[in-house]
């Protein structure tokens, strides 16, 4: 067959029409030459890591790119293509032309620098320009790279790159001063910035600015508030790290917790904080962990880090017994749980012993938080215990003698986005541990232990582990980044536009970009509604449950309403809501109640971004404040909810399987570490962990206290029996995947 007869074939394969033959001209393609070695429908990968840690050039991860539907040339794309030629083509013979071209070495180079897998000779331009129109992200590759170069942060933000800053260090664990030490400083400048990680603590700093003299607006996500009456800004914003500006100058700045730059999800904020503010001073407070790194990242800036190291105030110490039942509780307790359903469990049977409990957990709304906190800490009221999460990490005052694991197992997120259960880290530890025995507390000395006994070596092991030094900062694509991508990828949708970037990205290895799921559920939820690429981006990043399908379910339809151009009212609301709103009578109802107090979260967020169409943001603000009151009477109450629930057949406590199966199998877990462990020691190998042996007495206790039954006990002996490698024995530090559905 001759070139001009294939070149003409190559060119004219037709691509269909419809959504339903979008692939079409690849399916072409292997039909002729056999199946490509990738994805099907796409051309092959070459580089599937999601950023480069050099500054190397890398072909693209092409599995990511939907092909287009391009329009065959020609008069017509029915039929033999080629068949108005001589003669009709004959695929054995284009496939044999195919072969011949794709085995080229030469090809094969040519292809890899353009991402296309080996394929050339003089048939290269017309596969390359064929493959540009299904593809048009190799015609501008180029580009895309240099827009995605995350290399430099420090060169984004000209303004503090054109003053001299001081950085100021203040480093110590949990209650040792050093964020008191930062906040004076701002309170003495001329001018400042806090910038914090919850809006508890900034409402905290803005109530504690105002009430000693010095004029402080408060800026979150949801609220705006300024002290002057006329609405003139003052010299002193306290704000959540995100809400920070980096163009305005102050004299002081404080950056909280500065160890979470290393978050996977917010870190971004952090890294941004840090290089961006435009302040002479600049405070950061937070573990020392985060010494080392940021020390780096400045030095790449010019300026000097000044370490100030503060010790604890009060002393704090490990018992040596476990609480082992709560009939052993004291005023001053916390314990501390992982989940849901364990919050529920330990308050009812507080309440069974005749005590009565506070809760504070992770969904609950700030004021009912600190309506709880109060209560707790009030020395005449009756409530003495603490019944919490760890979400009484920070931002949350409280008068804890003793903290009291309840577990050890935390559910966490991988990488892959799976679910494990595996115990805390020391830094998580270390963090809630520190809560007891505050300096502003009523007790002046603190003490931790766990509610099982098999748990506490564990805890002790966690605690005495040093704090692994931070690697990296996360960092986070901009706006205009993302729009400069759809410039040159106008067909590709938002969720697939994050996905080529974070491929394309280049970063080192003080950098990492953080993980941007959430983000792409939000794109991916609302992907059909017709919103500008501005419109939908501001959209993606407001903050939303995923786990609320209420929640979800209304970011689509305010979305839904803000492209009709309909502005949400607050009868609007109202309505959509069906306010108003009953008192909870189970623990159902309570968790419909969060879900819409989220809603209104949502609305107030909009309403800063898009004020002509979220206009009664002050309206909203007094409904969810009277949506709070009912929450806290709701969880004040939570003990009566969790028996109607019960009784109703809504809430089981008796059949969480999974949380008291994570807390057996830490337990059991840790006792096979320490078991083996007494082979080097005592000279003799440890017999195998066997469910009749070494936790019967924990699994007899579980029973005993009704956490478990005698057929959860059994299904649970045969899991473990299951989860055992051949020996019996499990690997140490093994990573054990399982669903959670009663994670918090």
């Amino acid at each position: 067959m001759s070139f001009p007869r294939c070149a003409l074939l190559w060119a004219r394969i037709p691509a269909g029409r419809g959504a339903g033959s979008r692939a079409a001209t690849c399916s072409a393609l292997r039909a002729l030459v056999g199946p490509f070695p990738g994805a099907p429908g796409r051309v092959p990968c070459l580089a599937a890591s999601s950023s480069s840690t050099s500054g190397g050039s890398k072909a693209p991860n092409t599995s990511l790119f939907v092909p287009l539907t391009v329009k065959p040339q020609g008069p017509s794309a029915d039929g033999d293509v080629g068949a108005e030629l001589t003669r009709p083509l004959d695929k054995n013979e284009v496939k044999k032309v195919l072969d011949k071209f794709y085995k080229r070495q030469e090809i094969q180079k040519l292809s890899a620098d353009y991402g296309l897998d080996a394929h050339v000779d003089d048939l290269f331009p017309f596969f390359l320009r064929h493959a540009k129109q299904i593809f048009p992200v190799l015609e501008c590759k180029e580009d895309l790279r240099k827009i995605s170069d995350l290399r430099l942060p420090p060169n984004w933000y000209p303004e503090a790159r054109a003053i001299q800053r001081k950085i100021i260090f203040h480093s110590g664990p949990t209650n040792s001063g050093k964020t008191y030490h930062a906040i004076q400083r701002y309170l003495s400048a001329r001018s400042g910035v806090y910038c914090g990680p919850l809006k508890l603590l900034a409402h905290e700093i803005f109530e504690k600015s105002n009430s000693a003299g010095v004029p402080c607006d408060l800026v979150t996500g949801e609220e705006r508030q300024t002290v002057d009456p006329e609405g003139k800004q003052a010299a002193h914003v306290s704000c959540t790290v995100e809400m920070c500006s980096v163009t305005t100058p102050y004299e002081v700045a404080v950056i909280d917790e500065i160890q979470m730059i290393r978050d996977s999800g917010r870190g971004w904020a952090w890294t941004r904080a840090l290089l961006g503010l435009c302040a002479e001073e600049v405070h950061l407070c937070g573990e020392s962990a985060a010494i080392d790194l940021v020390t780096e990242l400045l030095y790449t800036t010019g300026e000097e880090v000044e370490v100030h190291k503060y010790e604890r105030l009060t002393p704090i110490s490990v018992l040596d017994h476990a609480l082992e039942s709560l009939d052993n509780l004291q005023p001053g307790d916390c314990i501390v749980c992982f989940s849901k359903n364990d919050i529920y469990s330990v308050s009812r049977q507080v309440e069974i012993r005749g005590l009565e409990s506070a809760v504070i957990y992770g969904s609950l709304p700030p004021g009912t938080k600190l309506a709880q906190a109060r209560k707790f800490n009030d020395p005449s009221d009756p409530c003495k215990i603490l019944v919490a999460t760890d979400a009484i990490g920070m931002g949350l005052n409280l008068s804890i003698r003793r903290i009291i694991f309840y577990s050890l197992i935390k559910p966490t997120i991988n990488e892959k986005g799976e679910k494990e259960l595996e115990p805390i880290t020391t830094s998580q530890a270390l963090q809630i541990a520190g809560r007891a025995g505050r300096f502003s507390s009523h007790f002046k000395e603190g003490e931790v232990t766990t509610m099982h006994r098999e748990d506490l070596a564990l805890l002790k092991e966690i605690l005495n582990r040093p704090v692994e030094p931070i690697q990296a900062a996360g960092l986070h694509p901009t706006a205009e980044q993302i729009e400069m991508f759809a410039y040159h990828l106008p067909e590709t949708t938002l969720s697939n536009l994050i996905d080529i970037f974070v491929d394309f990205s280049q970063v080192d290895g003080q950098y990492f970009v953080c993980n941007m799921d959430d983000f792409k559920f939000s794109a991916e939820l609302i992907q059909h509604i017709p919103l500008s690429l501005r419109v939908r981006y501001v959209f993606c990043t407001a903050p939303i449950n995923k786990k609320q399908p209420f929640v979800c379910s209304s970011l689509l339809q305010f979305a839904r309403q803000f492209s009709r151009n309909e502005p949400l009212t607050f009868a609007w609301l109202r309505r959509y809501i069906k306010w108003p709103l009953l008192p909870p009578k189970n623990i159902k109802d309570l968790m419909d109640l969060e879900a819409v107090h989220d809603v209104f979260d949502l609305y107030l967020w909009l309403s800063y971004r898009f004020m002509d169409m979220f206009p009664d943001s002050s309206l909203v603000r007094n409904l969810q404040k009277e949506l709070d009151a009912i929450i806290q009477d709701g969880v004040h109450n939570i003990t009566k909810l969790i028996k109607l629930s019960e009784s109703r057949k809504l809430l089981n406590l008796e059949s969480s399987q999974s949380g008291n199966q994570s807390r057996l199998s830490g337990a059991l877990k840790s006792t096979a570490k320490r078991t083996r462990g007494t082979k080097s020691a005592g000279g003799k190998a440890a017999e195998p962990l066997s469910p009749g042996a070494s936790e019967l007495p924990l699994a007899s206790r579980l029973v005993q206290q009704g956490l478990l039954t005698a057929d959860m006990l059994k299904q649970l002996q045969k899991e473990w029996l299951t989860q055992q490698p051949e020996h019996g024995r499990e690997k140490a530090g093994t990573r054990r995947k399982k669903k959670d559905p009663n994670a918090d």
